[in-house]
């Protein structure tokens, strides 16, 4: 049975562990492929609101989801303070939880997210040069982040395909090779003063 159901998000649930440690928290979500469960429970005495737990399948002994209380219980006019509910539930505002809706994710949202992702991890890999030296990464990551478009020719910075920075890449080694871009001899001086600033001139 997948973790999901057996360990249901926004749901108030009491582990004993292997070791005999029993936890409460409101289960934030589950891993499938690590077959690990996410758990957050609320505490007191701290400048923190909340810790996260990661607890693998395998050290559960027992689980008991906790039934939070109805407002007609009683709890609208004693209500429990923030103590109280961690004590017994783990949790501090079980209202919030309560009222809480289950979140509307859907299959195409998530893979465009995962496409996303690879498509910017190959993005970042194509600006690693293996053959340029640690400076010439630096400079090449400092240039990126000012430029935005910045290139690997060989050795060779290429600054927006108009300005290249060749090793060892001081500022003299800034050459302006095409003009035609609208780039001039100020362009030049800001890249210049860039890579100087990296080289710690």
């Amino acid at each position: 049975m997948a973790l999901s159901t057996l360990y249901p998000t926004n749901t108030v649930m009491e582990l004993t562990l292997t070791d005999s440690t029993t936890i409460k928290g409101l289960i934030y979500c589950t891993d499938e492929i690590s077959q690990s469960i996410v758990i957050q429970r609320s505490l007191v005495h701290t400048t923190l609101s909340s810790e996260i737990m990661v607890v693998h399948v395998a050290s559960i002994k027992t689980s008991k989801k906790i039934d939070l209380p109805s407002s007609n219980e009683g709890e609208e006019s004693n209500p429990r303070s923030s103590e109280d509910n961690i004590k017994k539930y783990g949790v501090a505002n079980i209202e919030e939880i309560k009222n809480q809706k289950p979140m509307n994710v859907s299959r195409r949202a998530l893979e465009e997210r995962e496409r996303r992702a690879l498509r910017l991890a190959e993005e970042s890999f194509s600006h690693v040069n293996q053959k340029a030296t640690p400076l010439g990464q630096k400079i090449f990551d400092k240039l990126l982040k000012a430029c935005n478009e910045v290139s690997w020719n060989e050795q060779s910075i290429l600054v927006l395909n108009h300005i290249r920075v060749d090793p060892p890449y001081a500022p003299e080694n800034c050459i302006l090779i095409d003009k035609s871009g609208g780039l001039d001899e100020h362009s030049l001086e800001r890249v210049k003063k860039i890579v100087g600033v990296a080289n710690g001139v």
